[in-house]
């Protein structure tokens, strides 16, 4: 009979690491109740402000819980995750930390906001901005084959630092296993995120999280895979959006590009002070390939939600 773990909460590791020994062993069929910290191991609480930044640790960022050891998984199998359940444990935050992001140029200083989460469906932004709350994990991966020490950043074919943030409530996260009994490890809880996380950071949140975990013998993926289990902005699909471009030879110019017209259409629009709508894309604004195949000139669409505003702009 399948059974339910709960993860202890003051277990955690840093890297990936196969000599890393097991704080808990499963079956297959077993769900796991997690409880993870934020991604700065508690370094930045609710009270926090910029200049915290400045004394961040950057040794104790992505503390991960696990490794969670599932009996009879083996390398070549693929290892199934069933989100059944995510809730964000009452705050969270989002930066701008200098040299990182996508417009780390352009935002060069250092620039910390801190949210009470207590509403449990938005994230008050402003008075009349408001992001549905859609919870999930930025990390979830199995050990990485022959892994000795390996940061949590970036992600790779056996999963981790993926931040993609369809992986929520009711999506299943098949991960392809790289060593014996999996390894699993999981964190770095987000409220609210689009796609890209621009800023480099999403809003970063301690969480709770009950995932299933089913062994498929015999099952062979090359990278990680997912299905939802429904549309992929369900929060914000009423009321259309509004969306920038970036044009050009390069994705990742293009997509500097398409964000910085964004941040520009945010602040006029909204008289936002430009780090404020930096921060606001992290948050919500999606990142798309429109276009890959036309001579070498590409199109990269940021798509934001009109959805989040509660008055006319």
């Amino acid at each position: 009979m399948a059974k339910t773990h709960f993860f202890p909460n003051d277990v955690v590791h840093f890297t990936w690491d196969k000599q890393h020994q097991p704080v808990l062993t499963i079956d297959s069929g077993d769900t796991v109740i997690f409880e993870t910290r934020e991604v700065t191991d508690n370094q930045f609480s609710l009270e926090s402000t910029t200049e915290a930044i400045a004394s961040l640790d950057w040794n104790r960022v992505y503390p991960l819980a696990g490794p969670v050891y599932i009996n009879e998984a083996e390398p070549g199998d693929t290892l199934a995750i069933e989100i059944l359940d995510l809730k964000p444990k009452g705050w969270g935050w989002t930066a701008v930390l200098p040299g990182l992001g996508l417009l780390p140029d352009d935002f060069p200083d250092a620039y910390l906001r801190t949210f009470d989460l207590a509403d449990g469906a938005y994230i008050h932004f402003r008075e009349d901005i408001k992001v549905p709350i859609e919870p999930f994990l930025g990390t979830m991966g199995v050990c990485p084959k022959d892994a000795d020490g390996s940061p949590v950043m970036p992600p790779g074919t056996f999963g981790g630092n993926m931040d993609t943030r369809q992986l929520t409530i009711g999506t299943t996260l098949y991960l392809p296993i790289q060593e014996k009994g999996a390894l699993f490890s999981c964190g770095d809880g987000h409220a609210a995120q689009g796609d890209g996380e621009v800023c480099v950071s999403a809003l970063e949140c301690p969480m709770y999280s009950s995932l299933k975990f089913t062994v498929l013998k015999g099952k062979s993926i090359p990278s990680p895979q997912f299905q939802t289990n429904g549309p992929l902005t369900p929060k914000v699909n009423d009321k259309g959006f509004y969306g920038t471009t970036g044009v050009g030879p390069d994705l990742m110019t293009a997509a500097q590009d398409a964000i910085r017209s964004m941040v520009d259409y945010l602040a006029e629009t909204y008289k936002l002070p430009k780090v404020d709508a930096y921060l606001l894309s992290s948050l919500c604004v999606d990142l798309k390939i429109s276009e890959i195949v036309d001579a070498g000139q590409y199109v990269v669409s940021a798509l934001l939600p009109l959805a989040i505003f509660t008055e006319p702009s």
